[in-house]
């Protein structure tokens, strides 16, 4: 009882009502003087700044018209292979004999191009449209190699014209040699399906691997070239790898988005 008498006798007292009161101390005022100093700077940067970022995506190297798959019109047995893989050759040029019930019949080539893969043996029983063969269409070895790059659908928007693209190639040590530079030349308008895909690179399981997470939008990039190095493109390093770039050849694109204010990425 006591301490609560004395508590209420210094709650009535007047005595220091006159006594000044301290609402903070100069190192407080500092402190929140650089805060507001440090949240304008940041408000500023959010809507005047620029961040850049990369999308990366596969990546294979190509001739600019793609491939094609050639079928075969008939069913039956293969008696012969009568090309390689790696040879070029002309429109309408032999590439098996299948022997049917009406005879035997030679499946053509329907374009010109390279012969990049054989799916058919000799003795193998084939259905008519199986996929016997796949041709890649360049007509001259020095047909320059472009790169397609299967980006997200997602993506594709902040893609701008003539972005920079490295490419580190499965095939080059990029510890070593570096990457490959190039730029984009194009960008799809639409997303591509695995049969899409397929039909344009001549493997249906490169068109199943890059439609996995969805279906992509293929971008077209032009290699940089240069006469400093074997292969005949540019590179990250001085001399790029000592031999030469085949078409398909897999790899995986990093190509640069456009520029974003960071406060883009808090609106909706």
């Amino acid at each position: 009882m006591q301490f609560r008498q004395q508590a209420l006798a210094k709650l009535q007292s007047p005595e220091e009502l006159d006594l000044p009161v301290r609402f903070a101390r100069p190192q407080g005022w500092l402190v929140m003087s650089v805060t507001l100093v440090a949240m304008a700077a940041a408000s500023v940067w959010a809507t005047t700044g620029s961040v850049s970022s990369t999308v990366s995506a596969p990546a294979v190297l190509t001739h600019g018209q793609g491939s094609y798959l050639l079928q075969s019109p008939v069913a039956g047995q293969v008696t012969a292979v009568l090309t390689e893989q790696g040879r070029r050759l002309p429109a309408n040029s032999p590439v098996l004999k299948v022997r049917t019930e009406q005879g035997e019949t030679v499946v053509r080539t329907v374009d010109a191009g390279r012969v990049s893969a054989i799916a058919a043996t000799v003795g193998q029983i084939i259905r008519t449209g199986a996929n016997v063969a796949a041709i890649e269409k360049v007509a001259h070895a020095d047909d320059p190699l472009y790169a397609t790059v299967y980006v997200p659908a997602e993506n594709a928007a902040s893609i701008p014209a003539r972005a920079s693209v490295d490419l580190t190639l499965q095939s080059v040590p990029s510890q070593e040699y570096g990457v490959l530079r190039g730029h984009v030349k194009s960008v799809d308008r639409t997303a591509q399906s695995a049969q899409q895909i397929a039909a344009f690179l001549g493997d249906s399981q490169l068109g199943e691997q890059f439609t996995r997470k969805g279906r992509p939008v293929a971008v077209t990039v032009r290699l940089d070239k240069s006469s400093g190095t074997r292969s005949g493109y540019a590179w990250s390093t001085a001399d790029g790898p000592p031999f030469g770039l085949t078409s398909m050849t897999l790899a995986t694109g990093s190509i640069e988005l456009s520029d974003q204010r960071p406060v883009d990425w808090l609106l909706p």
